[in-house]
């Protein structure tokens, strides 16, 4: 499995921050895969796009913290594995600190099947931390999971 190029970390970040402000709460990113083989047992990886998600509940406060689910999406007619996740979180507050967030990804390497959606590929905690700093500007805030896989 390749790692992520720039550009296509350039493109995801950009498809998370816009599907968030749509959704409101679920963040999206993807990667794509390419491969070759050559016809005496070597398996092609494919050149579909997995799409990833981080879903959480909304209500989060200082001190409070939520479970996130990680899935995704393969339009491709050939299966992949979804490998380590790594997470990261922005607000659209330049006063809400990313940095009061906390965020965990749990993997297991997981198995995408061709032509799927929704597939559980680990999950994790996301914790508003308290901070001896006033807080209010993340109530209205949108926080952003950023996900992406190598």
């Amino acid at each position: 499995m390749r790692k992520m190029t720039k550009k296509n970390k350039v493109a995801a970040l950009a498809a998370s921050v816009a599907l968030v402000a749509v959704g409101g709460g679920a963040a999206y990113a993807y990667w794509t895969t390419t491969g070759g083989g050559t016809g005496t047992g070597t398996n092609s990886a494919g050149g579909g796009t997995v799409t990833l998600h981080a879903t959480f509940a909304g209500g989060l406060a200082p001190g409070n913290a939520q479970p996130v689910a990680y899935t995704a999406d393969n339009a491709s007619n050939t299966s992949t594995v979804v490998g380590a996740l790594a997470a990261t979180v922005t607000t659209s507050s330049a006063l809400c600190d990313p940095g009061w967030f906390e965020v965990t990804a749990v993997t297991s390497n997981s198995t995408v099947a061709a032509n799927t959606s929704g597939v559980s590929v680990g999950s994790g905690t996301l914790t508003f931390l308290n901070s001896a700093s006033n807080q209010d500007a993340c109530k209205s805030a949108i926080v952003t999971i950023s996900v992406t896989s190598n």
